[in-house]
């Protein structure tokens, strides 16, 4: 008989792990809740249930702290920040679904979960289980034995770790598994505030272990010691022995393992349903069903269907009245031709067949004034993707979809007829990410005409830090789970189906539910907006955009391939020759992708930046660019692997890409703008990026050139808001001294460095404007003296001087900044100077850390935002002018505060002006904006 296993699960640590896991980008539902923590810990839960099926399971919790320890040391864990309101939320839900799953819950008042999970772990194991302890934490290695694992749940793409002894034994560098205690209480835990002994960190227990073996035996035998690390542990005999006690995990806990109990058992399906849709988690829901109730999936048994339930019409006249015409309207005979039989179903979606179908449609539709459409397509690809159908909602519950036909000409014909109706001036179009259908028609000769609204980009404003796609929102406002593409055309990979290899029947139901489902989610969100107030944003900035966006995107921007391949085998050559003068500093060859071996050459042997280097969860040295730009002044051969690391990242993610993505029919590239990504308003672009293009260093600006005009008739022209962001807070906050600067064309960062440092501005130096700039731009991001520190060659205590000297400059900067985090507090969000909203849940957080990032959010997402919706405004005006003169040139690309234009050059003196007037008059402020504009045959040249 095989062996029972138990899984026992340290519930806090799974939570903690949970909710900072999505810290940047959390999961908000529609009511607001953060629900990061709990999903966290449901992941973590229904992957140990998948991957392992226990026999056995429970999870335990801390209630109170551990009564033993506190009595020990008062200050145990007494510098733990508050726990955040999202764990604090998070921890009832979470009891809840368990509750329904029927998985005991383990909870002393007074005792931690840890010493809870050992108890039962040596109960268990007496009774000829394995044991796996489900936690990341490493104190729980002390308890490893021949039957109890530490089962570390999979993360961030890695795969679950199991240590029993052996693994154990490597990590830690001992002979037995209880050494883990003599370790921890050698090196003191910060997170738990116990002591350890001073100067022992991980590298000196270890070295200490394997001479003495024990904590004890060290206290005993401190002559063997030398110099100040012999002292200091003399002097803390006591602190040693105490950290000990306090990392030892107890085994004598009042709590019984049962066997009985503790069996995985079927769950309340119907109850966890219930909480899975109150959290909107609708993908867990549809797992969890498919683990234990597959009908419930298939037959969508426990979402209830906001689709009106209509009959299904089985004569012609029913069918015919579906269409909004009587029989004297029609004057044709009625016969099957018309309209495919419907399916018994909850809804009532129809295929429009034949002519005297279409015709009636169409003049149904045209008497319609808000309809909303969905284009079906070959792909996802809107530059070369071909039309398979339309469909069209225009009443809950109904919808109706279009077939085409694959041979192109008879598909424009059909097109053709859907004329009048997209470009109606009178009809509201309804789209979910309609840019995309826009594009789409246009390659049919279609122009979209009349008043738009994207439901897509209506929930983000209404909410958005949430997800905006169609599936979400349906689930989520309508409770109604819609049929997935995948689920048509299957996934992702060479065995995914073209939407042309689908049955008419089931592209019907789809295309016409995705219409019917949109046309509902629009009605919903209508009336939120007004309450939210972002109306006016909508109609006047974000759905004018949308042409725009799409236009640019068509376009498209000449790339100059044969540069960029010369380029990549001058790179590579040149990465190469650093990677061997990196090794011979090194005095070793060694793998400079590799975290693990760079940080065993740059702390274990070249000791770079002394004995106490951060370690990550793995036990690797921490490598990232923070850390090693830190300490990129104390060694050449860290400057020398940030440049190599900058130079793969190049030739990867643009010199070696860029060519792939020119589009073979334009020979251009075409970069996607999306509107409903950054919370702040600002677009981002996508295949390729060309917002994150490095432009600090000489060799990022140098893929600039490879951007290039259209051909010898254009020229590239860029137009740049000069220090937008700094304008804008100096006409926020009203301050005089910076308004002076702007209003005067003053270099407002040598005038800053007057001020701040007490010189006339002839005699400001480069170091001195330089570290103004710093502080300039690095306020509006709540600069700290440490990070500004880290930024200049000012110490630390000469930072935090020159903030103390920049607040006194502009003293209602600071007024205003605490102004804005006040407002926050009061409201649960800021906004821009055209309204835009950035909520901020975590304003009155009681965890530090969590509330000075929503505090450091109040004080800049105002500003990026209003940068944003500014350019936006100029970029709608200047598309309205370049449409109404006929003009030849064009605009290619935003890219923050820029725009590029291909010019033709018989255009190129006129256009300059016109670009800079509508730029810096796009919204008037106390401040005025300023744009300079470039021009050359490349970006590099023109910017």
């Amino acid at each position: 008989m095989s062996q029972k296993r138990l899984f026992l699960l340290d519930a806090y640590a799974l939570i903690f792990r949970g909710y900072f896991a999505f810290i940047k980008n959390p999961r908000i539902t529609s009511t607001g809740m953060d629900t990061s923590a709990i999903m966290g810990f449901m992941n973590a839960l229904m992957d140990v249930i998948k991957r392992e099926k226990p026999d056995h399971l429970a999870v335990a919790f801390d209630k109170g702290g551990s009564d033993v320890r506190y009595e020990m040391y008062q200050e145990y864990k007494a510098h733990r920040d508050e726990t955040p309101e999202a764990i604090k939320i998070a921890v009832p839900y979470i009891q809840e679904i368990l509750k329904a799953m029927h998985i005991p819950i383990i909870e002393v008042a007074g005792i931690e979960a840890d010493d809870l999970i050992g108890t039962i772990a040596k109960q268990a194991e007496k009774e000829n289980y394995q044991v796996f302890m489900v936690t990341p934490d490493k104190d729980f290695a002390q308890l490893v034995s021949e039957n109890i694992f530490m089962y570390k749940p999979a993360r961030m793409g890695n795969d679950i770790e199991i240590w029993g002894i052996p693994e154990v034994l490597k990590r830690f560098e001992i002979e037995r598994p209880e050494q883990v205690i003599d370790f921890l209480g050698m090196m003191g835990d910060a997170a738990d505030n116990i002591p350890g002994l001073p100067g022992v960190g991980e590298v000196t227990a270890k070295k200490l272990l394997k001479e003495f073996g024990s904590m004890e035996n060290l206290l005993a035998n401190t002559d063997k010691l030398k110099g100040a690390l012999k002292d200091k542990i003399e002097a803390n005999k006591e602190k040693g022995i105490l950290s000990k006690k306090l990392a030892t995990i107890l085994l004598d806990c009042p709590v019984t393992f049962n066997e009985k109990e503790y069996e995985l058992s079927h769950p309340d399906v119907e109850k966890t349903d219930e909480l899975f849709l109150k959290l909107e988690f609708r993908q867990m829901k549809t797992q969890f069903d498919k683990l234990y109730n597959p009908t419930a999936v298939d037959e969508n048994l426990e979402i209830e269907q906001p689709i009106k339930k209509v009959p299904a019409k089985k004569s012609n006249e029913d069918q015919f009245d579906l269409f909004g015409f009587s029989d004297e309207q029609s004057g044709e005979e009625k016969t099957n031709s018309h309209y495919a039989d419907l399916s018994n179903t909850e809804h009532l979606y129809q295929i429009i067949q034949g002519d005297l179908g279409l015709k009636l449609f169409i003049q149904n539709l045209m008497n319609q004034t808000s309809v909303c459409f969905d284009t079906e397509t070959t792909g996802i690809d809107a530059l070369n993707a071909e039309l398979v159908g339309l469909s069209f909602s225009f009443e809950k519950g109904k919808a109706f979809y279009l077939p085409f036909p694959e041979n192109q000409d008879e598909a424009q014909v059909l097109v053709d007829k859907f004329k009048p109706f997209f470009e109606s001036e009178t009809i509201e179009k309804i789209g979910q990410n309609i840019k995309y259908d826009l594009k789409i028609l246009s390659h049919y000769g279609v122009q979209i005409k009349g008043k738009l609204f994207d439901t897509m980009i209506a929930h983000y404003l209404i909410n958005p830090d949430m997800r905006h796609n169609m599936n979400v929102l349906s689930e989520t406002y309508l409770k109604y789970s819609p049929k997935s593409i995948e689920d048509l055309i299957g996934k992702k990979g060479k065995n995914q189906k073209s939407m042309r290899d689908v049955s008419i029947e089931e592209i019907k139901e789809y295309a016409a539910e995705d219409a019917d489902v949109t046309y509902q989610l629009k009605q919903n969100f209508s009336p939120i907006l007004d309450k939210a107030e972002t109306k006016k944003l909508f109609d006047e900035i974000e759905i004018p955009l949308i042409p725009v966006l799409a236009a640019m995107e068509l376009e498209g921007i000449n790339l100059n391939v044969p540069f960029l391949k010369e380029m990549s085998v001058e790179m590579a050559k040149e990465s190469s020759q650093l990677e061997q003068k990196i090794n011979e500093t090194a005095g070793e060859k060694f793998n400079l992708a590799s975290p693990k071996q760079l940080g065993e050459v740059l702390f274990d042997k070249m000791k770079i930046g002394g004995a106490k280097q951060k370690k990550t969860k793995t036990g690797q040295y921490a490598t990232g660019e923070e850390v090693l730009s830190y300490l990129a002044n104390e060694h050449q051969i860290v400057k020398d692997i940030l440049e190599w690391r900058q130079m793969v990242k190049l030739q990867s993610t643009y010199i070696d890409a860029l060519p792939n993505q020119v589009d073979k029919k334009t020979g251009r590239v075409h970069t996607d703008y999306m509107q409903t990504v950054a919370a702040t308003g600002r677009l981002s672009s996508n295949n390729p990026n060309l917002q994150n293009i490095p432009i600090r260093s000489e060799k990022g600006r140098l893929i600039r050139k490879a951007f290039i005009a259209r051909d010898e008739n254009y020229t590239l022209v860029s137009a740049d808001y000069s220090q937008i962001e700094l304008r804008i807070i100096a006409a926020l906050s009203g301050e005089e001294n910076m308004i002076l600067a702007f209003k005067n064309n003053e270099d407002i960062h040598k005038s800053t460095a007057a001020k701040v440092f007490n010189v006339p501005l002839e005699n400001v130096t480069k170091e001195q404007r330089s570290n103004a700039k710093t502080v300039n731009f690095g306020i509006i991001y709540g600069v700290s003296a440490f990070g500004l520190s880290n930024q200049t060659s000012l110490s630390r205590k000469e930072a935090a001087e020159l903030i103390d000297a920049y607040y006194q400059t502009y003293p209602k900067l600071k007024s205003y900044m605490q102004d804005q985090v006040d407002f926050a507090r009061e409201n649960g969000y800021v906004q821009t100077v055209l309204g835009r909203r950035r909520y901020l849940k975590d304003i009155n957080s009681a965890n530090m850390m969590v509330k000075s990032g929503a505090e450091r959010n109040a004080v800049n997402a105002p500003i990026q935002g209003s940068a944003a919706d500014i350019i936006k405004i100029a970029m709608i005006n200047i598309h309205k002018k370049l449409s109404e003169g006929n003009w030849k040139s064009k605009m290619l690309l935003q890219v923050h505060d820029e725009l590029v234009f291909d010019v033709h050059n018989s255009e190129l003196e006129k256009i300059q002006p016109m670009i800079k007037h509508e730029m810096e008059n796009a919204f008037l402020m106390d401040v005025p904006l300023d744009v300079e504009i470039g021009i050359g045959e490349n970006w590099l040249e023109a910017h």
